[in-house]
């Protein structure tokens, strides 16, 4: 549904209709950040110089695109290695959704919508992990290792989970979407699939030729000792600070030479049960840069991949069993008053036969590994709960 689509302005909501959609997979020819601009250019988006006004419409009647890219896809768009295949196949790795504005309110749609699955109550099934916390475990040991030969400075692994299920999923994934701290909060649907986001991280926002990232990477319990062990935390403050370096610098290549700065670093924000820390990277866009440069600039997001960027992307290849799928992408809106992209940590997807989660942390030379596997758990439970009807 139109409506619940991340970032769409609340006036577009219920008069949102979709005209066009493009999808891209892996294998599929061209360049998918090309693509995408090109799609939405040929729809009257101002997306080829963002560098003034970004996101402008020149059809009145278009509201705005839903935008999403895989993390395969990110990787995709800068020559990253691929690794493993999606767990969850369905779902494309580029999904762009133009919008148009009709003066009819649209009306609700029935249950099930693209599944087949409505009939009787919901029930998920029991977990199925794609890697036992043991080689979660020795995964982080292989990353130190790479760490110390010099290799990479930070990885962050991931790891997927999957349930069955029985039921319509779409309420199960707005819960996950109501989540506390959720800033990219809605859900992407298409044929035999939906993506459900809850997160709060924002990969990438442009306004009037201003660019922003804002990188989270630190988590605690939201507990006064938590808050306090992540502030004085040098491991911590160390992961978070080689990821804003990282992301000052893939700003830096689509920006007006001088201009990235970091106006907050390292504040402690809440997210469900969780504290995490996040900091402010901004820059004014270079003239002439499009959004398709800026895809390439971010995707896949620093925070979920390491530093260097290119590095850390063989390493998680080599190590993650499974692909990300819909996971550490970015999911949100392209409009006539900027771009707001979320990165899609939190983010759940239900295909034909499964729910899938997945979750991770950043690995640096000082990461304990019982520690990388219990904060990973910790991050999927708030969206476990939800998706079992909890909280």
């Amino acid at each position: 549904m139109a409506r619940d689509i991340p970032g769409i302005p609340t006036t577009c909501r219920d008069h949102a209709w979709e005209r066009s959609r493009m999808e891209w997979r892996q294998g599929d020819p061209g360049d998918p950040s090309a693509l995408v601009e090109g799609f939405l250019a040929r729809h009257g988006l101002a997306v080829r110089d963002l560098s003034a006004g970004s996101g402008g419409s020149a059809e009145h009647d278009v509201c705005g695109a839903a935008l999403f890219v895989s993390a395969a896809g990110g990787a995709a768009m800068i020559g990253g290695a691929a690794g493993a295949g999606s767990p969850a196949p369905a779902v494309p790795d580029v999904v762009v959704v133009v919008y148009e504005h009709a003066a009819t309110v649209r009306p609700p749609e029935p249950p099930g919508g693209a599944f087949d699955r409505s009939a009787g109550p919901w029930r998920l099934g029991p977990w199925r992990a794609s890697w036992t916390p043991s080689r979660h475990a020795e995964a982080v040991q292989e990353v130190r290792a790479a760490i110390a030969r010099g290799d990479v400075y930070q990885v962050n692994l991931v790891g997927h989970a999957r349930a069955g299920y029985a039921g319509d999923p779409l309420p199960a994934l707005r819960r996950v979407a109501s989540l506390p701290g959720a800033r990219y909060a809605g859900i992407l649907r298409g044929d035999g699939w939906a993506i459900g986001c809850a997160s709060p991280e924002t990969l990438l926002e442009v306004r009037d030729g201003r660019a922003v990232t804002r990188p989270i990477k630190g988590t605690a319990p939201a507990t006064a000792d938590g808050r306090e062990a992540l502030l004085s935390s040098p491991k911590e403050r160390a992961e978070h600070i080689m990821i804003v370096d990282l992301q000052r610098n893939d700003l830096s290549h689509v920006a007006v030479t001088g201009s990235v700065r970091v106006p907050e670093l390292f504040a402690v924000r809440r997210w469900a049960d969780l504290w995490q820390a996040e900091s402010d990277v901004t820059a004014l866009v270079r003239p002439g840069t499009g959004l398709a440069g800026l895809l390439r600039a971010v995707c896949p997001g620093g925070s979920v991949t390491g530093a260097p960027k290119l590095a850390a992307l063989r390493e998680i290849a080599a190590l993650e069993p499974v692909g990300r799928g819909a996971s550490m992408g970015a999911l949100g809106w392209v409009g006539p008053t900027g771009i707001d992209l979320g990165l899609t940590i939190r983010t759940v997807v239900a295909d034909g036969e499964d729910v899938h989660v997945w979750a991770g942390g950043g690995i640096t030379i000082d990461s304990d590994p019982a520690a990388e596997v219990a904060e990973a758990a910790a991050k999927a439970a708030p969206v476990r709960a939800a998706l079992h009807g909890l909280i």
